[in-house]
Parts: structure tokens; C-alpha cells; sequence
């Protein structure tokens, strides 16, 4: 099953590729895995993940093996992190302190990837801005990188002013290269999170209300104008409002070459989430909307407006004074609760990279709010194609990494904590009765998921230097 089609063939897999795909098959193999009446898809590509990312004293409780290895319980088999873009130490003799090295940053992160157990690439984070990091940006695609985040909020420690925006989009342009954005809009947060406190309101929905969704429009659309005065290519990041979807659509009828991403908890959840008495468990930037917004986003993926979901998987503990047990071993580490008492102190973010493929199967393919193929399509196609790595990934074709699913469509489970291999204390889907789920997942040919077995290891999971990607 592909993005493109659904049809019959056995597939031959030799050092590490796909070597043959036709039905019948004939070979010496002493090694066939039969998958008669299963579904055969090509392993998932989650293009927004953040592991091991420090925030707000803490960091996020998934590294790059822990993560890994829930994506693969999910399906997935290829997924992108975010590069901090840090100044060496003093004492390392490298780069200029306080302006930012992308070398330096990049090797951070390949250090902590080096435990990966499935396969990876990087975007860079463009968090700062001045004549010596232009120069430089281009450096990044002879490390196999070519995408930048930018962000319109953060005021003081992420955000880029306009201009500088618009900069690194001509830059991007003349280089072949992506950029993605975070919208919203920093100005108007500062102000009522400002206030907020002020007046005393501190409790978890403020995060939400202090963060409003015309906000996020309204940037969306700003930076899709840049793109279009500059020509440039542009990956809006975790869709979360209806309206934006309506600006999506807008703009790519007029040419413009914008994309846009959704994730699987703005399709479900609403602020009456972060009103709950855990509501910090549903904490993460951009919020939780409404039930209207919820709806036009699934029509964006209905309609393909939306081209990807990702997962923005950011997993931080509950409860993080209490340790969980993780392959044998007592693990805490500290949380959300941090801001048990502010909202402003709660780490942003979710678990969701193992979710992301069966709890879309479920609500979307079987309620038939989007195809089979087009679950393939924003699972893993469309990402590999976008951030330049198919046919490679994403595509069961010959010649391709030998990354390969066998979907039980019928396998019901009761989904949760239970099932999960995220490394937190809560799952956002718990007691959600599921229909289709992974029976076993390959990378690269090697069986590494086979039903509730885990096979695979760390540092099984290769780096992926990504060429100029599609503008689909």
C-alpha cells in the first residue's frame, strides 16, 4: 500500500534494499515472512520531533534511543530533530562565542544521536540572525541539512524579527533549501501572559488563553507573504487553528509555495482539556483549540490542504518526582511538575511519536475520513518527498531502504500507558479503543518490532543527509 496505489506483489529484500516487487516471486531465500491478508506499508517519517531537548530546567524525558524505539513500536522508522543553535564553551577554541556555530550545534546533536535506534536526520533552528550566520547557512547542506526553523514568537530567546525572516527566506531560496515556521504571534503573548500574571491567573488554561489563535492566523499568513515576495519554499509546523487552514488554502491558489503540517492532538483535544484538574498534561505551543478547529483540520487532511503529520513529539513526565520503570531501570525526571503552580513553568510539550500512526488509522482511515493512501501519503511520503528523502524513504519501490510495515488492519487494542514505549508517566490516548496496529516493523530489512517484541537496538539508526526537497 502506497501513497499512489493498493495493489498484490511479494517484495525481495537484499543489503538492505528493496531489490524486487512483483507478485510471485520466485527465489532461494531460506528466509520468507508470510504476510498473506496483512497490509504492507512503507515504514512511517515523522518530520517534527524534539528529543533529548533541555527546557525550562529540565528536558525532555525521550532521547534519541527511548524515542526511537517507541516510533518503531508506531510504525515509524525515519523521524527529523531539531538542532539547537548553540556557541562553543570558552575554552574549545572553536567559532565566535555568543553569535552561533552551526558545525559546533550540529556535532552536539550527532553526539547525542549517536544511540539512535532508528534512522535520522536534523533541521537547524535559526534563533539568531546577523551578516556572519547568513554567510553560513548555506554550510549546513553539505552536512545533509536543508532546512531552517524559524519562529514569529518566543520573544527574547527564539524569535526573529520580520526582517531577518525575510532574509533567511531569500537565502533558503537561492540554496535550495526549506524553511519551516513556527507561527504565532510573540507580541501580543508577551502582553497577556504579562497580564495574566498580574491578575493573578496562573492555572493551566491560561496557557491557552494567553496564547490567542488569530495570533497564529495572522503570523501564518505573514510569513506565507514572505514567502511570496521572495519566492521562497515555506513548512508551516503544527497547525492548530481552523482559520489557518483557510489561509493555507488561500495562498497555495495563488501559487505560492507553502505546506502545512498538523499534528494528531489538534484534531482531537480543546482547551476543556487544559481546564482539567491534569490539564498540564496537554500543555504544549501552539494549544489546544476548539472543536470547530478540530474539524477543519481533519477536512484539511481530507481535501489535502495539509500535506504532512507530524507529531511534535516533546514528552515530559506528569509527575516527574516519581520514577517509571524503563527496560529494567527506575527513571524520574523532572516535569510539568514545575509549574504546579504557574503555568508560565510547565515544559511544553506532548508524547505522541509511537501514537501518531495508529491513532490516525483508527479515527481517520476507518472512520473514513481519509483513504488508505492517504494515510501512507501524510505519514510518510509526503514527508520523505518534502524534506528530500525519497525515494529513499517512504516508498516501497525498488531500490529503496528496505523500511517496511505489516499492518494488522483488523488487530483491536485497548490503547494507553500500557502500550507504550514513550518514555513518560501518561499517555494523552488512554483507554481509546483502537482497530489497526503494526504486526512488525523492519529498518532497513532488519526485523526490529515483531508484535510486542523489541529487536532492534541502540545505534542501529544511521544519519540521513537529505538532498533539495519537493514543494508538494
Amino acid at each position: 500500500m502506497t501513497a499512489e496505489k493498493t495493489f498484490q506483489s511479494d517484495i525481495l529484500i537484499e543489503d538492505e534494499k528493496i531489490s524486487r516487487l512483483a507478485p510471485d516471486l520466485e527465489t532461494d531465500s531460506d528466509h520468507q515472512i508470510d504476510a498473506s491478508g496483512k497490509l504492507i506499508l512503507p515504514g512511517g517519517v515523522d518530520p517534527h520531533v524534539h528529543l533529548d531537548l533541555p527546557m525550562f530546567n529540565t528536558v525532555s524525558s525521550d532521547d534519541h534511543y527511548t524515542g526511537h524505539k517507541a516510533a518503531a513500536f508506531g510504525g515509524t522508522t525515519t523521524c527529523m530533530d531539531f538542532v539547537v543553535l548553540e556557541s562553543p564553551s570558552p575554552d574549545s577554541g572553536r567559532g565566535d562565542r555568543g553569535q552561533g556555530n552551526f558545525q559546533y550545534s550540529v556535532d552536539v546533536w550527532m553526539k547525542k544521536a549517536e544511540k539512535a535506534a532508528i534512522d535520522y536526520s536534523f533541521h537547524m533552528n535559526l534563533t539568531r540572525f546577523n551578516e556572519k550566520i547568513a554567510k553560513e547557512i548555506p554550510s549546513l547542506m553539505k552536512m545533509g541539512i536543508q532546512t531552517l526553523k524559524v519562529f514569529t514568537a518566543y520573544n527574547g530567546r527564539l524569535r526573529l524579527d520580520d526582517g531577518s525572516i525575510f532574509k533567511a527566506l531569500r537565502i533558503a531560496r537561492d540554496n535550495g533549501m526549506l524553511v519551516m515556521a513556527h507561527c504565532e504571534n510573540g507580541d501580543v503573548i508577551e502582553t497577556l501572559v504579562n497580564e495574566a500574571l498580574v491578575a493573578g491567573h496562573k492555572s493551566s488554561e491560561y496557557h491557552a488563553l494567553t496564547r490567542p489563535g488569530w495570533g497564529a492566523v495572522e503570523s501564518t499568513l505573514r510569513v506565507a507573504s514572505m514567502a511570496a515576495e521572495t519566492e521562497a519554499s515555506v513548512y508551516i509546523v503544527h497547525m492548530n487553528m481552523g482559520s489557518e487552514v483557510d489561509m493555507l488554502n488561500y495562498m497555495r491558489e495563488r501559487g505560492v509555495k507553502v505546506m502545512g503540517e498538523t499534528c494528531p492532538q489538534y484534531l482531537f483535544f480543546t482547551i476543556d482539556n487544559l481546564r482539567q484538574a491534569d490539564g498540564a498534561k496537554w500543555i504544549c505551543s501552539p494549544p489546544m483549540r476548539s472543536k470547530a478547529d478540530n474539524e477543519r483540520l481533519w477536512e484539511g487532511l481530507s481535501e489535502n490542504i495539509l500535506q504532512t503529520v507530524g507529531t511534535d513529539h516533546c514528552p515530559f513526565y506528569f509527575d516527574g518526582t516519581k520514577p517509571i520503570m524503563y527496560e529494567g531501570e527506575a527513571i524520574a525526571i523532572a516535569g510539568k511538575e514545575l509549574g504546579k503552580d504557574d503555568f508560565t513553568k510547565i515544559p511544553n510539550g506532548l508524547p505522541g511519536i509511537q501514537d501518531r500512526m495508529p491513532i490516525l488509522w483508527s479515527t481517520g482511515v476507518n472512520t473514513g475520513k481519509i483513504t488508505k493512501n492517504q494515510f501512507v501519503a501524510l505519514t510518510s511520503t509526503n514527508p520523505a518527498k518534502i524534506f528530500g528523502l525519497y525515494p529513499q524513504k517512504g516508498a516501497l519501490m525498488e531500490g529503496s531502504d528496505a523500511d517496511i510495515v505489516i499492518w494488522d488492519e483488523n488487530k483491536k487494542v485497548k490503547y494507553g500507558l500500557a502500550m507504550s514505549y514513550q518514555r513518560t508517566d501518561y499517555n494523552l490516548y488512554e483507554g481509546w479503543e483502537l482497530t489497526g496496529y503494526p504486526e512488525k516493523v523492519f529498518l532497513r530489512g532488519k526485523l526490529i518490532v515483531d508484535g510486542n517484541e523489541w529487536k532492534g537496538k541502540r545505534g542501529d539508526g544511521k544519519f540521513l543527509k537529505r538532498n533539495v526537497g519537493a514543494v508538494l
